[in-house]
């Protein structure tokens, strides 16, 4: 079992090396294609819905011989309350600890003998049970994820090492000074709405967290509404569907009743300071953004990129490079499926906290009463669909985007649409995305302990 999964966006900056700048770029401006490479089909992709409602999209690439599973069900910390915060993913990592039929030491040993790994944890929108195999073995490693998915035994003694670890997890966010920080910004931004905490979840809400409220959520969620199965890598649709209608037949039918997420806080502005040890200071400025699903996103993520995007956007070149401000520094917007939060991050040296606080919130405001220059805009473009294109190079990423896509109800061929969108925005929509969000700002600002 592998550590860790993939999520929408990344918690952390990311520090990006100029190679993958330029990579992302040409991949989108760069040298035409070959005739032949043109020529190339892109891979087949059937769906079909399992009478439970289980929606299964597979898609063929014969190009590696391995395949990749995602069954991505609709919980995580969406649909979570504070009292119940992190149960989503204290729930499928349980998953992945023991089935009524095989132990959690026989899931390692038989993932191994594959060839494969197999993961399950919760994230902000969303758990997943990801898995990855030699293409010959696709098969066994299907009825693994199904057992898995169907069967859990949630073995009670593993679930006490289980909640420590967690909690271990937690306490530790509170010691990094950029968790810290994010975590009170998100705290700020969100109140009592989900998108308030990281999915590992909350001391409190752990602590009470026991072996019949994890089954509770995991029989609510695991239904065929909620769920979609995606398979890509080199297989055929045709034995890969009847494998899937009789693996996952008996899970029940329907979806699990909607959840009522309170909205976030009225946006204002505000600014406070907590003390964390460590040697540099961070500095966090934040909105609330648009949903992925939201014709606004498409701007915000280009103005985000344009703003703390690599070494080509604006806080690298004026706060870290001109004026010497930044060790780190970026523009993060996670694709959520609610309004999710949009925001700049700067790390300095202690003695720099009000200079660096007070050029990062002039960068902000400049891009509201400026439009950025067609050159800017054309390499944040570039970026963003580099990115993405970089992103989904491996049948795991490639599974993972197909079936957060579907989750949301936008399909799995959202992708292309919304590269479109992000080849269609102007310098105007950018300057009017930025003027509507970026109006109240919440600041927090990390510093050392004295």
């Amino acid at each position: 079992m592998t550590a860790g999964g993939p999520f929408m966006g990344p918690r952390r900056p990311v520090v990006t090396m100029v190679a993958a700048t330029l990579a992302a770029i040409t991949a989108i401006t760069g040298p035409a294609l070959s005739p032949a490479r043109a020529q190339t089909p892109a891979p087949a992709i059937v769906r079909e819905a399992l009478p439970n409602g289980l929606v299964a999209p597979v898609r063929e690439n014969p190009t590696a011989p391995v395949v990749a599973i995602s069954l991505m069900v609709r919980m995580g910390a969406l649909a979570e309350t504070l009292a119940t915060a992190g149960i989503s993913n204290f729930v499928q990592i349980m998953l992945v600890r023991g089935t009524t039929s095989r132990t959690g030491k026989q899931i390692v040993e038989e993932v191994d003998r594959l060839g494969g790994s197999i993961d399950a944890y919760g994230d902000t929108d969303y758990g997943e049970i990801t898995a990855t195999a030699l293409s010959r073995n696709w098969k066994p490693m299907l009825e693994l994820v199904a057992d898995i998915a169907q069967r859990s035994s949630m073995p009670e003694d593993t679930l006490g090492a289980v909640k420590n670890f967690l909690l271990l997890q937690v306490r530790n966010r509170s010691d990094r000074p950029f968790d810290a920080g994010l975590d009170r910004l998100l705290a700020r931004l969100f109140g009592a709405h989900p998108y308030a905490w990281d999915p590992i979840g909350r001391r409190e809400s752990l602590e009470r967290l026991d072996r019949g409220t994890l089954f509770d959520c995991y029989r609510r969620h695991y239904r065929g509404g909620d769920l979609v199965l995606v398979v890509s890598g080199r297989v055929k649709a045709a034995e890969v569907m009847p494998e899937i209608r009789r693996l996952f037949a008996e899970i029940p039918g329907g979806w699990a009743a909607p959840f009522p997420v309170p909205d976030p806080p009225t946006a204002a502005s505000g600014r406070e300071e907590i003390r964390v040890e460590g040697a540099q200071a961070q500095i966090f400025m934040g909105v609330v953004g648009a949903a992925f699903s939201e014709a606004d996103h498409a701007p915000l993520r280009v103005l985000a990129t344009a703003l703390g995007g690599g070494f080509t956007s604006r806080f690298f070149s004026e706060l870290r490079d001109r004026q010497g401000l930044a060790y780190t520094t970026s523009a993060q917007y996670p694709m959520r499926v609610k309004p999710g939060p949009f925001y700049a991050f700067l790390g300095t040296a202690p003695a720099n906290v009000e200079r660096s606080e007070a050029a990062l919130r002039d960068e902000l405001e400049r891009v509201r009463r400026e439009p950025i220059s067609q050159e800017e805009l054309r390499v944040a473009r570039a970026f963003v669909l580099g990115t993405l294109a970089m992103d989904r190079r491996t049948n795991a990423r490639q599974a993972w985007h197909l079936a957060s896509y579907e989750l949301a109800g936008l399909g799995y061929d959202y992708l292309d649409r919304y590269s479109a969108q992000i080849n269609e925005v102007t310098a105007a929509d950018i300057q009017r995305v930025a003027r509507r969000y970026l109006e109240k700002i919440r600041t927090v600002s990390v510093q050392p302990l004295d």
